[in-house]
């Protein structure tokens, strides 16, 4: 995969407002939450540690998880 040079990393967040999630792996529930905030991460194998690091931080901080 080429990088693009605007795009200086791979990885994207996206939180999403659910009223219940669950996480299943070959058909078993692993995970579950009632209503709550549900972060979806994507990270690339190329991403820098310090820019994850980055990304964490600013969802951490977030005001809508005061």
């Amino acid at each position: 995969m080429q990088k693009i040079d605007w795009l200086w990393f791979y990885m994207r967040a996206l939180i999403q407002r659910v009223k219940e999630a669950k996480v299943t792996a070959r058909g078993q529930v692993i995970g579950a939450i009632g209503p709550g905030l549900l972060l979806f991460l994507g990270i690339h194998k190329e991403d820098e540690e310090s820019k994850i690091s980055w990304l964490v931080e600013k969802v951490v901080n977030l005001r809508i998880l005061e």
